[in-house]
């Protein structure tokens, strides 16, 4: 069972690997994240960095996202997964936003979740990401790493994983921890042919 002295060495391990870990999607405006993180569902980040800065060069408020014309939206994200559903949810991301909060994204982990196509994990990483509010939200490469370093059960959800991180973790180190946590998984811990010789964790390893 992993401790809070095996998280440590576990942790600074993978800062030494990645300590300017930071979040990859691009954006300019705080509702551009919420919508980039939805679309992020079931797809990589730098394929979504290629649809919005079509999509927010052609439709740059809230209101020509809201007002745009649905097949427009398509037009501009088609190339991405599950593309009808997330231009459901751009449009009704807008509408909420301006309707709902003013025209401001929210910082309350409930009302983002209110927004169309956002969850826990997409609220637990606008929250960090725009508002630097501490969360430790948990995605593929999370579960991954976690499952492959004894921290997760392979039966684990990704909030089970969010708790047991957060009890390990302390709370001033979640944020940094979300983003080296992602990075070591999508870079040296790969789902497919993962960097084990070179890495000083085998000792946890159950891959």
């Amino acid at each position: 069972m992993i401790n809070k002295k095996d998280i440590k060495e576990i942790t600074t391990y993978i800062d030494s690997l990645f300590p300017n870990a930071k979040c990859e999607l691009f954006y300019n405006k705080d509702y551009e994240l919420a919508i980039a993180v939805m679309l992020s569902a079931q797809t990589t980040d730098k394929a979504v960095n290629n649809v919005t800065k079509v999509l927010f060069n052609k439709f740059p408020t809230l209101e020509s996202i809201d007002n745009a014309p649905l097949k427009d939206i398509e037009e501009a994200i088609k190339s991405l997964g599950l593309y009808a559903r997330k231009s459901i949810n751009i449009k009704g991301i807008a509408h909420k936003i301006i309707e709902s909060y003013n025209g401001k994204l929210p910082s309350d982990k409930d009302e983002l979740q209110s927004l169309p196509g956002i969850g826990n994990k997409s609220a637990g990483v606008i929250r960090c990401e725009v508002f630097k509010i501490p969360d430790l939200p948990v995605d593929t490469h999370i579960i991954r790493i976690t499952n492959r370093l004894g921290i997760a059960n392979k039966n684990d959800s990704s909030f089970d994983i969010e708790q047991k991180l957060k009890k390990l973790i302390p709370e001033k180190d979640w944020i940094k921890s979300h983003h080296q946590f992602i990075h070591f998984g999508r870079y040296f811990c790969t789902a497919k042919n993962p960097c084990c010789k070179e890495c000083a964790l085998k000792k946890y390893c159950n891959n």
